[in-house]
């Protein structure tokens, strides 16, 4: 594997034990995953076998939970995502997206009733921020909770939601209107209430193998103690954001790296003239570039886990580098299949399937775009999207 400044020689025994984990894990149990991304099926039956290995929100801790350093986090979502994007994501929604925020901002009851199960995978969860009209800004979101005796009443729509038509639970945010201001609040919705919803979305061509659906939610009645009662505001959601984000800046690094491996195994195998095609000039210089542009990649998230074990890690510093390792990988997955010829347009090659997952990851959990304004931002202290 592609490591070529030496960075898996400083990982801790735990981290290195992680990484051989889930290396085993994706070449022993994950199945055929390119006949997954053409019948756009997500392979439900790894849900509980990754919660076996511990996948879901290893970094957190109590809870049966493994407690492990932010670094073998970031490298658990590198390996997962260098097998599939739909691997990662499942991975990252449920931990980042669900697991977190009820950690982070739950009741003890609700603490003590779902991380067990989201962790063993027994129950699947998903995020609902997204919204048909809102997506780049949600704070303008129109799904609204009012507060009627002991229960709230939810009313709203949701989508692009990935595990939503699989899911137990959702974690929905909503403006309250029964307080000043409607202010944000996140509520658990168990997704078999009345009023609840979850249909998938088809036809998708990119990040098939997975499960993406919406949220509609019609006069559905919860219990006031399913409010996430350690949070009010966008600092929920966005907080809960700068989780996943950090998740995909690695996971991005993992798929350029599966790509480059295919393409410098094709190229020193693929013979034409005489010679393998990987003799050719123009082909090395194309590793060469794609190996530069990975090991930048690989050398932004590891600082980007150093920074957040320390408490020092900005929304900011997620945003770069998110933004820089899902347009390399984008960027590297491309070269990685024209080098391929046209044997890179078929699933027996993964990178034409990293390719096309990447304009997916490219947009989701805040937009390339949006990412750099957030940098610009930062920059000149002045916001271009207000």
């Amino acid at each position: 594997m592609l490591d070529y400044f030496g960075l898996e020689a400083d990982l801790g025994e735990e981290e290195r034990l992680l990484v051989a984990s889930a290396r085993e894990f994706v070449d022993g149990e994950v199945e055929d995953v390119g006949q997954h991304w053409i019948d756009g099926t997500f392979p439900t039956e790894l849900i509980p076998k990754m919660g076996e290995m511990g996948f879901y929100a290893p970094n957190l801790d109590g809870y049966g939970l493994p407690n492990v350093s932010e670094k073998a986090y970031g490298l658990l979502m590198q390996e997962l995502e260098a097998c599939d994007s739909g691997l990662r994501s499942m991975a990252s929604v449920q931990g980042a997206l669900v697991m977190y925020p009820i950690h982070a901002f739950g009741s003890d009851e609700q603490k003590e009733e779902w991380l067990p199960k989201l962790g063993t995978g027994e129950a699947v969860g998903c995020f609902g921020l997204t919204e048909p009209e809102h997506g780049s800004n949600p704070s303008a979101m129109e799904t609204r909770a009012e507060r009627e005796g002991d229960e709230y009443v939810l009313n709203g729509s949701k989508t692009w939601i990935t595990n939503s038509p699989i899911a137990d639970v959702a974690v929905v945010w909503a403006k309250d209107h029964s307080e000043d201001g409607d202010p944000v609040r996140g509520f658990l919705v168990e997704t078999d209430r009345d009023g609840v919803t979850t249909n998938e979305i088809d036809d998708k061509l990119s990040l098939r193998a997975s499960v993406t659906g919406e949220i509609s939610l019609q006069n559905v009645r919860i219990p006031k103690e399913n409010r996430l009662p350690g949070v009010e505001g966008m600092k929920g959601p966005l907080s809960c954001l700068t989780q996943a984000r950090f998740g995909i800046a690695w996971g991005a690094v993992g798929a350029a790296r599966d790509c480059f491996e295919t393409a410098r195994e094709y190229a020193t195998e693929r013979e034409q003239f005489g010679k393998p095609i990987g003799g050719f000039q123009l082909q090395q210089e194309k590793l060469a570039e794609m190996a530069t542009q990975i090991t930048l990649a690989q050398l932004l998230a590891h600082r980007l886990a150093d920074l957040k074990e320390r408490g020092e890690m900005r929304p900011q510093h997620v945003s770069m580098a998110k933004r820089n390792n899902v347009r390399m990988a984008r960027e590297q997955s491309r070269v990685a299949r024209e080098m391929l010829g046209g044997n890179g347009i078929t699933t027996d090659y993964s990178p034409m399937r990293h390719l096309t997952n990447m304009e997916t990851v490219y947009t989701y959990e805040g937009t390339h775009d949006i990412h750099t304004l957030i940098l610009g931002e930062d920059l000149t202290g002045i916001p271009a999207y207000e």
